[in-house]
């Protein structure tokens, strides 16, 4: 490897990163990431933090998860690729199949489609809703609707159903057909209602309205996360998953929950679906599902869409859509290894506990910053901290603002994600409580530094 000189002088020099603009970039370099343990990583000065973001969501079982590892390298001495296009299979990707519908059937999903990572599985699931209505004769079923402030990816397809502008704007003309309902986001919403339950009809009446407007017979699915996540982990009412499921089972539409994030025990249970009582027609998966250690993702089928492709004559089912990727038996290993040990670990439990004692913490610096306009969370290990300038007017703080907020608080041994003008916190599911407070230390620092 590279002297940390050399790395240093080219840190964004020829790299461009993802979500950043290349020539701020060079000016303002990211921060070099060389180790990590545990639930700690450490740069490339030897700062050690706790990573309250667990990589992207993703590392639910923290940076020292030996099974995975060891399953990683084992299959990359037996079979390091081979192609899952028809004619060809492999026993690590059968096993998986296997173990994800026993792990899911309880969401009354039974067929597992592989894909490279979240956007591909969120591509995959709006592309078969389509074929799944052709399957049936309803071919004119093409839209999609979603939510304002939802997150889907950056595929085409995802980056169209997305509900923030950030994600959009640069890339339009999107794909035709999408259309989008106010989320249920009690501090920001058009309706001017705190209520959340009353919230959560209100926009489910929204797409009833918009269902009835479209013309159901143009819709092919619904697609949200049971959290919302990179839009500032917004969960919704109890009974908005429900309303929304209701809703589209009367107007034959499919319900895609996009569980990239909640997958796996986030939210403290299994699935963000299950959290909510709900059974979607499609789950798209990735992230946590390997660990972050390989790029892999998955979309779960329900037993009635997969009845209905199997069970097609005409040859209108046969799935014209796949990656290279696809079903890699690398990934698939690595998915198994890190199933077994998310179950051993009983991680949604400990999700539930130290996610409690998060949002509890951070309700408590509420009260302590006027920095904090809202804070929400209480699912699982999912918070967000909302920066204004002015309680009154919810005025958003400055980027820099927030920006500095994060800065300290990785000088303070903790490393948070700046979303506009949001922190955002979603640690390894593994992480312990002492853990937890020294997070709520170190944002208490940063707030206190900004404020």
């Amino acid at each position: 490897m590279k002297d940390s000189n050399f790395l240093k002088e080219n840190n964004a020099k020829f790299l461009w990163h993802p979500m950043g603009h290349p020539g701020q970039l060079r000016a303002k370099t990211p921060k070099i990431i060389t180790g990590a343990s545990g639930v700690r990583i450490a740069d490339i000065d030897g700062h050690e933090t706790i990573d309250a973001v667990g990589g992207l969501w993703n590392v639910n079982l923290g940076y020292s998860c030996e099974p995975v590892k060891q399953a990683i390298a084992g299959q990359l001495d037996a079979l390091p690729y081979y192609s899952a296009f028809a004619g060809t299979s492999n026993n690590a990707a059968i096993e998986l199949s296997w173990e994800l519908q026993e792990w899911f059937g309880a969401d009354g999903l039974g067929r597992a489609f592989f894909t490279s990572g979240g956007s591909d599985s969120v591509e995959t699931a709006l592309r078969l809703s389509r074929q799944y209505h052709k399957v049936r004769g309803e071919a004119g079923r093409t839209k999609f609707l979603s939510l304002k402030k939802g997150y889907h990816g950056t595929h085409t397809g995802g980056a169209s159903v997305n509900g923030n502008a950030r994600f959009r704007t640069a890339y339009e003309p999107m794909l035709p057909g999408c259309f989008h309902i106010p989320s249920p986001y009690t501090y920001r919403n058009p309706f001017n209602e705190s209520d959340p339950a009353r919230l959560a009809e209100l926009c489910a009446q929204a797409l009833e309205d918009e269902i009835a407007f479209q013309g159901p017979e143009t819709i092919a699915a619904f697609i949200m996360e049971p959290v919302l996540g990179a839009g500032g982990i917004i969960p919704p009412h109890e009974s908005f998953m429900p309303r929304v499921r209701e809703i589209c089972s009367k107007n034959g539409i499919l319900l895609i929950a996009d569980e990239v994030i909640t997958g796996f025990g986030r939210t403290g249970d299994w699935s963000g679906s299950r959290h909510w009582g709900v059974k979607p027609d499609m789950m798209c998966l990735a992230k946590a599902i390997t660990n972050g250690y390989f790029p892999f993702g998955a979309v779960m089928i329900s037993e009635a869409i997969a009845e209905t492709f199997e069970d097609d004559t005409t040859g209108t089912a046969n799935i014209g859509h796949g990656y290279t990727y696809s079903a890699h038996p690398v990934g698939a290993a690595a998915a198994i290894a890190c199933l077994a040990e998310t179950k051993r670990l009983n991680v949604a439990e400990n999700a539930a506990a130290r996610g409690d004692q998060m949002f509890a913490g951070v309700l408590k610096l509420k009260e302590k910053h006027a920095l904090v306009g809202d804070v929400r969370g209480g699912h699982g290990l999912m918070t967000a901290v909302e920066l204004v300038g002015d309680r009154a007017s919810k005025k958003p703080v400055d980027k820099a603002i927030a920006a500095s907020v994060a800065q300290t608080a990785y000088e303070n041994g903790v490393m948070v994600r700046v979303s506009g003008h949001n922190i955002l916190m979603s640690p390894p599911l593994i992480i312990g409580a002492e853990d937890v407070d020294r997070i709520l230390a170190g944002l208490d620092a940063g707030l206190a530094a900004a404020g």
